[in-house]
């Protein structure tokens, strides 16, 4: 595999487990939150964002973490295999303020340069929209991977033991056996059936 689309909630886990993987495979690391900000957390533009996707999803070998639901049909279309990180509210939650804490007046290494975190009134708004959105977000992921195209493969994790047994397992050799086997997998690419002879043929 040489194209993964990881996707889920802030807090999710996204760039630790990308950062995993790109350890273990060998692939780039590319993170979304690049796109959506510039420096000093300046949010570009939605067509913006749609065209440095497509900037990265159109390389060969790639690992793509974070969410941009217009970019969702084109990065699925060259993902091999898609990972969606379901975890429960509380714990991301959890997780994004414990972070911000962690760094907070630096800059994290998934994000783009000036973007120092902080405690601000910024910080409650981010809060408050993930618990808005906590409903509405995964929906949308949901619907996505429901009917995923036929080349990829889905992986639904959702906690933290499943994180580590997906991990476990591709650390074990899992990933150079081209994914037949993942935990949390939910949805595999339909197998290619020799055409069968036309009667008569020879």
């Amino acid at each position: 595999m040489e194209r993964v689309m990881i996707v889920g909630g802030p807090g999710s886990g996204k760039s630790t487990l990308a950062r995993a993987l790109g350890a273990v495979s060998g692939l780039p690391v590319f993170h979304m939150d690049h796109i959506h900000y510039g420096p000093g957390w300046q949010q570009r533009e939605p067509e913006v964002k749609t065209w440095m996707s497509e900037e990265v999803h159109r390389k060969p070998r790639w690992i793509f973490e974070g969410n941009h639901s217009r970019s969702y049909a084109q990065r699925m279309a060259r993902a091999e295999l898609l990972i969606w990180l379901d975890l429960p509210v509380g714990l991301r939650l959890w997780r994004v303020v414990r972070r911000q804490v962690r760094y907070l007046g630096k800059t994290r290494p998934d994000m783009p340069k000036g973007c120092v975190e902080r405690l601000d009134k910024g910080a409650l708004d981010f809060w408050l929209w993930i618990w808005r959105t906590r409903k509405t977000a995964r929906a949308r992921i949901a619907e996505m991977v429901a009917t995923p195209p036929q080349h990829l493969t889905v992986v639904k994790l959702g906690s933290r033991a499943e994180v580590a047994a997906f991990l476990d397992a591709v650390e074990g050799g899992a990933w150079a056996d081209g994914a037949a086997e993942l935990p949390g997998q939910v949805a595999r690419p339909a197998a290619k059936h020799r055409p069968h002879a036309a009667p008569g043929a020879a």
